[in-house]
């Protein structure tokens, strides 16, 4: 099993790095394999719905002069994914925004790539705006129909700028049970049997 953590923010080893990095340890400490995907540096445009990828159906976007393919792929060998965003103007960043919307696009026109994979949001923010943030990347995985599990509290974080968040230990607890849930959840899709997957159920006995 493998955790992707994707840090979305413009810096590296800041808050939103330290928040996504609180869940992988649980994780990890639990024999689930992790990996943490910086964004920062990586060129990303947003999606200019030109509609291409229901095309080719290839499991990328058509757009191949910046970063997104590579990053799909990581995400698709993934069974979890935690995205981090911080919060800016009351969002997420652009290079997360750019990434729900490709991610996004390419998932559904190939057929719902991220289906079943479990995906958490990590949120940093200096004061408010959070919420908002922290929606937008579930309504990512909701609309993939991921599997989204909950922890003790919202996932987010407040500091100012560098790592402040380490000082928000309220954050942290909440991050490493999110953790928690998320190694459990795994154990049970990766028991589950895919004769009971009902997905596809809508055209057979329970149609009206």
């Amino acid at each position: 099993m493998l955790a992707l953590g994707i840090n979305g923010s413009p810096r590296r080893n800041g808050n939103t790095a330290a928040m996504v990095g609180w869940v992988l340890e649980e994780l990890g400490s639990r024999g689930i394999e992790t990996e943490m995907l910086h964004l920062a540096g990586k060129p990303l445009r947003g999606c200019i719905d030109c509609r291409r990828c229901f095309v080719t159906q290839d499991k990328h976007c058509t757009i191949r002069g910046d970063a997104f393919n590579d990053v799909m792929d990581r995400m698709l060998a993934a069974d979890a994914l935690i995205i981090g965003t911080p919060t800016y103007f009351a969002n997420v960043c652009a290079e997360v925004k750019a990434l729900i919307e490709r991610a996004g696009m390419v998932d559904a026109a190939n057929g719902c790539l991220l289906k079943y994979k479990v995906g958490a949001a990590a949120v940093s923010a200096r004061r408010g705006g959070a919420i908002d943030a922290f929606n937008a990347v579930n309504h990512l995985f909701l609309h993939a129909q991921m599997i989204v599990p909950g922890s003790n509290y919202w996932n987010v974080g407040h500091a100012r700028h560098g790592s402040g968040v380490s000082e928000d230990t309220e954050a942290e607890k909440t991050m490493r049970i999110l953790g928690q849930n998320i190694a459990w959840l795994l154990a049970r899709v990766a028991a589950a049997d895919p004769a009971d997957e009902i997905a596809d159920d809508h055209a057979g006995k329970n149609a009206p």
